[in-house]
């Protein structure tokens, strides 16, 4: 046997190794932002987006490629030319129609192929669908002002969403939503949010509080046992909805939001009302449910220039509701249209007889809700 060679073997402390690679990954995904920026901002993508339509028109007929130019009259592209306005009085269209894009019907299981190209869209309406989720290329929406998407299927929202820079309006009414993504707050433009009816959902994400431009809030018909933090956070909130939910109480600070004009809580499990709603100067409406309500602040219920309504349900109706609740537990998917349905109309309903309390100079009492079913 040879002489036994000894090797050197280098111990240096892990943490410094850990902190090395820290730096390295951390650099590497600063890079990465960069480049992501910078191709963002670059005209690749919008390029990429023509070629990506030329090579899609190859493939259809001759038919189907001019009702596609016809559908696409206002696009960017270049194959195509955007309408002048006397072309538009020639066909008694109005110039914000075309901008706005319509779907309606539960045939449709997805969105249409061709919307992808129409990025110059500013309002999307879509409703009645069995759409489960929205496209890909929202992002590329980036013009939209206007995303109505109630009565669908949809049980996400895409991170993508927060590229809407412009959007101002969001209604995902009676969808099957169970969270909201916290890039919604990147969307710092937005004034109206509304979330009703989609019962799994219990939470914001506090990233919503930089939406300081929220006026309306509906949160209507979830699982929200306690208001939102970013709900207390939006400063120029007027109206904010909470009815139909499980709250047991509000919070202390609910006098943060100086600018609320009008306040839903009936149909919780509250049974106090706190002294610091009485600070808002700018509270006209308060809308609660009286069966349940044992404590109210005299200021709020005697103030001539607060308009306090207690919707009540009678007896019977109270009794057959529980009954009905049990059943609902078991067979929840099978009735979830019907139930939409009902809820929408039942939330119209109030939404139109409070309206028309606004211009009485007194309200009543308390109001007792009489379900009245008509056979025809």
């Amino acid at each position: 046997m040879g002489p036994v060679r000894k090797l050197d073997v280098p111990v240096s402390d892990l943490s410094l190794i850990r902190g090395i690679w820290e730096v390295r990954v951390k650099k590497y995904r600063h890079k990465q932002k960069k480049e992501q920026e910078r191709i963002e901002m670059s005209a690749l993508p919008k390029i990429d987006q023509q070629w990506q339509y030329r090579i899609y028109c190859k493939a259809l007929k001759t038919k189907e490629l001019n009702q596609l130019h016809h559908y696409l009259e206002r696009s960017t592209l270049t194959d195509i030319q955007p309408c002048t306005a006397e072309q538009q009085d020639q066909k008694g269209l109005d110039p914000e129609q075309k901008l706005i894009f319509q779907l309606e019907g539960d045939q449709w299981m997805d969105f249409p192929k061709d919307l992808q190209w129409m990025t110059y869209l500013k309002e999307w309406q879509v409703s009645g669908t069995k759409i489960s989720r929205l496209p890909e290329y929202l992002a590329l929406f980036t013009q939209l002002t206007v995303l109505e998407i109630p009565k669908n299927a949809i049980a996400e929202l895409p991170p993508e969403i927060g590229k809407l820079t412009c959007l101002r309006k969001l209604n995902a009414s009676y969808n099957r939503l169970s969270k909201v993504p916290p890039e919604l707050g990147n969307c710092e433009n937005l004034e109206r949010l509304e979330l009703t009816g989609n019962h799994n959902l219990s939470q914001l994400p506090f990233e919503l509080s930089s939406l300081k431009k929220m006026a309306h809030l509906d949160i209507a018909e979830n699982r929200f046992t306690s208001i939102p933090i970013c709900a207390l956070r939006m400063s120029r909130l007027q109206l904010l909805d909470l009815s139909n939910n499980s709250l047991t109480d509000l919070p202390q600070d609910m006098d943060r939001l100086e600018q609320l004009v009008t306040l839903f809580v009936h149909k919780n499990n509250l049974t106090y009302l706190p002294h610091c709603l009485s600070n808002i100067s700018t509270l006209k409406m308060i809308v609660v449910s009286g069966d349940e309500l044992t404590s109210i602040p005299t200021k709020l219920c005697r103030n001539p220039e607060i308009k306090f309504i207690r919707l009540r349900d009678n007896r019977a109706s109270a009794e057959k509701k529980k009954k009905e609740e049990k059943k609902k537990k078991d067979r929840w998917r099978v009735q979830r249209e019907e139930e939409v349905k009902k809820d929408s109309r039942e939330k119209e309903f109030i939404e139109v007889y409070i309206s028309s309390l606004k211009d009485r100079d007194t309200v009543p009492e308390s109001t007792t809700k009489v379900s009245i079913s008509c056979l025809l």
